[in-house]
């Protein structure tokens, strides 16, 4: 079957073919996660640079 002769071929195929579809549903699954701390580091970015600004002036 497609000259293959040797039967450790067809397993690097078959892991091939079901590591990408285990990819695939891993990126499904993470599709949208860590976007939460996201949210709070641009928060705290943001008061770090009203501080900043408050302590620029005061000198």
């Amino acid at each position: 079957m497609l000259g293959i002769k040797d039967p450790v071929i067809y397993l690097a195929y078959i892991l091939t073919m079901l590591s990408a579809v285990a990819c695939v549903i891993y990126g499904i699954i993470n599709w949208n996660k860590g976007t939460e701390t996201e949210t709070n580091d641009i928060a705290e970015e943001q008061a770090w640079e009203k501080k900043d600004k408050k302590i620029t002036k005061s000198l």
